[in-house]
């Protein structure tokens, strides 16, 4: 495996990105969306996973128009414990909007069909606050996109007009969409309405609740963490890049 920092130029300036090139680097392409305390070697290990399971990953910092590692708006060591620096990231992470992030998910695109050959099914996955994403990229790229995660993703389904459930039907990919069982970020109520907008508009879907946890279970670094759970998360991620990635190429 080998990794590298590159930057990729979108109409709002240079986005930094870790690119984890497998050693066959003929292998399909996975596009890792950051949750919102952003890029740091927490992310950057499960990247590496998922290159040494048989893919060249890119993790790209979605924050890059207000900072990088180490230099955003909010500290990242401290977000946990004072409320200013959290209430600081929240506002980081309402500021950067679908449009944004679908913007910049096509000079990613564009960068990974120029660079790597086998460019043809591409996967994304996302937590936390890049649920939205993934799905909203999902629908818009549909015939470069086969197969989209979101774990414990937010605002997937709410009343504004770029909802990503408005976009439902126009997904192609696999879509797996995985819940804590208790989320303050996804109520079961929003979870609900979830459930009956994709069951009934789209019918490559799984939407899934993992028993027993709460928001952020699949990373190591969060008093959230279960590693049964994790585990799982890792288990269904893999396998549904597997039938949809490697599988069409």
């Amino acid at each position: 495996m080998q990794e590298e920092e590159i930057t990729i130029e979108t109409n709002d300036g240079l986005l930094d990105c870790r690119l984890f090139i497998n050693k066959n680097k003929n292998t399909p392409s996975i596009i890792f969306y950051m949750d919102a305390p952003a890029i740091r070697e927490e992310l950057r290990i499960m990247c590496r996973r998922l290159c040494k399971n048989g893919y060249n990953v890119v993790l790209p910092n979605l924050f890059y128009r207000v900072g990088t590692e180490g230099n955003y708006p909010f500290n990242q060591g401290s977000y946990k414990t004072q409320k200013k620096e959290l209430k600081k990231m929240i506002t980081t992470m309402n500021n950067t909007t679908n449009s944004m992030i679908t913007k910049d998910t096509k000079f990613i695109l564009d960068y990974i069909e120029n660079n790597f050959p086998n460019n043809k099914n591409i996967g994304i996955v996302g937590y936390c606050m890049s649920g939205r994403f993934v799905v909203t990229c999902g629908a818009i790229y549909p015939e470069k996109i086969s197969a989209i995660a979101s774990f414990y993703g937010v605002d997937i389904f709410t009343n504004k007009s770029d909802s990503p459930h408005l976009l439902a039907d126009k997904i192609k990919g696999e879509l797996y969409l995985a819940f804590a069982e208790k989320d303050i970020w996804v109520p079961n109520k929003v979870l609900e309405k979830i459930k009956i907008s994709f069951s009934n508009t789209y019918n490559k879907v799984t939407v899934e609740t993992y028993k027993g946890t709460n928001h952020g279970f699949a990373f190591p670094s969060r008093h959230s963490y279960i590693e049964k759970a994790a585990e799982k998360h890792w288990e269904n991620l893999i396998l549904l890049f597997e039938r949809n990635l490697k599988s069409l190429n």
